[in-house]
């Protein structure tokens, strides 16, 4: 099995890039499964159906988030209702939406998708080690195959959880930096992990925000509006290649490739 993994989609140029790469991308790779982190993906902060809607009709089959993810209003009834967007497992109980999906490609065993959280620079999470080990045992007896969406900032964090969870799922794929890493690598007991697949989005931009609007809070200091760049677009994703059989990753590989231009 071949699942591709976009990093965090930016606003509406993220969305774009996607509208324009993804169909070569699924083509050329024949991937069975599309996971993408949206929890930027309404004008760079937070996500709504209609975002949501546009990022599925473009082939997308399961929708990731993370700290921003209540960040439009909407998303508390959204979320509560669609559930092929996903939030943090990790939030307390009683928020809406789930932190995970079971969900079966065609012609393919089932795969479950889990969303968690960091908290080392975040707040208002629980422990991600203990809920992704509670929520794993009770998973593998339905399906091998589990992907693991890390939101977080440390990638001492990233890199702790990879290893505690090494063996039990199949992929361990880090978000929220918006800075695709360098080590990508199957871990000694068969789980992929790379510590942040990167952003989709503007390609000129510090994190997808507008350069001089971020330089400007660096040299002052002072809040300002923060908008999502234009020009170039860049897409940023990593393909994992999965043993059906055990569950286990046979391969990971990252993926950057240019887009559109965005006015």
């Amino acid at each position: 099995m071949r699942i591709l993994f976009i990093g965090d989609i930016i606003g509406k140029p993220g969305r774009q890039a996607i509208r324009a790469l993804l169909p070569n991308l699924t083509d050329k790779f024949r991937t069975d499964l599309i996971i993408a982190n949206g929890e930027n993906a309404a004008a760079g902060f937070g996500i709504t159906e209609s975002t949501a809607t546009e990022l599925f009709a473009c082939g997308v089959d399961v929708i990731t988030t993370g700290n921003h993810v209540w960040d439009k209003k909407e998303a508390v009834t959204y979320l509560a209702k669609e559930s092929r967007v996903i939030r943090p497992l990790n939030y307390p109980p009683d928020v809406p939406g789930a932190g995970s999906i079971l969900i079966k490609p065609d012609n393919k065993p089932p795969v479950a998708v889990l969303n968690l959280a960091g908290r080392i620079f975040m707040s208002g999470f629980d422990c991600p080690f203990r809920a992704a080990e509670a929520a794993i045992a009770n998973i593998r007896e339905t399906t091998q195959i589990i992907i693991i969406d890390f939101h977080a900032e440390a990638t001492s964090e990233k890199v702790a959880l990879g290893y505690y969870l090494d063996g039990q799922v199949s992929a361990v794929i880090g978000t929220h930096t918006h800075v695709q890493t360098a080590d990508e690598k199957i871990l000694p007991g068969g789980t992929a992990y790379i510590s942040d697949a990167g952003m989709t989005g503007p390609m000129i931009s510090v994190i997808g925000i507008e350069k001089n609007q971020i330089i400007g809070k660096f040299l002052t200091g002072m809040p300002r509006k923060f908008d999502v760049a234009d020009g170039k677009t860049i897409l940023n994703a990593v393909v994992v290649d999965i043993d059906e059989e055990n569950g286990m990753a046979t391969g990971i590989r990252r993926i950057q490739m240019t887009g559109p231009q965005i006015t």
